[in-house]
């Protein structure tokens, strides 16, 4: 897509600190003033998706396959976990309008949590799930 940053990253039109790359996935660090802890790091298919609407099976198995092989590096080089983060859509909160997961290793004691505090109570727990039931019966 022409005015697409991260398009733009990965052709080189832009700055990055590129960390990963292969055929068809770049991952490169965010902007230093999004970074949520030490490696956080964005993967991107280098094909142009908007978000998990429209992204191909192919491209989002490949985006997966390299937060794989990325996980066990990091691992192996101290991490004792990951989050994996993404978010499509203007509700979803997404940012840039080009697929991509951010990829966050976690750290003994890292002092991060990444996981949302909402209050939120569902007073009919069951019930509220009818409609997201999804199963091909």
């Amino acid at each position: 897509m022409k005015d697409c940053s991260f398009c733009k990253k990965i052709k080189g039109e832009l700055p990055s600190i590129k960390l990963f790359e292969n055929k068809y996935v770049v991952a490169f660090a965010p902007l230093k003033k999004v970074i949520i802890g030490k490696g956080h790091m964005l993967l991107v298919p280098k094909k142009h998706f908007e978000s998990i609407y429209d992204i191909d099976e192919f491209y989002l198995c490949e985006l997966f396959k390299a937060v794989k092989e990325i996980s066990i590096k990091l691992k192996d080089i101290g991490a004792d976990g990951i989050n994996i983060l993404h978010a499509s859509g203007k509700s979803g909160q997404q940012s840039v309008s080009h697929f991509h997961l951010h990829l966050i290793p976690r750290f003994k004691d890292d002092g991060l949590d990444t996981w949302p505090k909402t209050g939120y109570k569902e007073t009919n727990f069951l019930d509220c799930y009818k409609e997201f039931c999804f199963n091909q019966q």
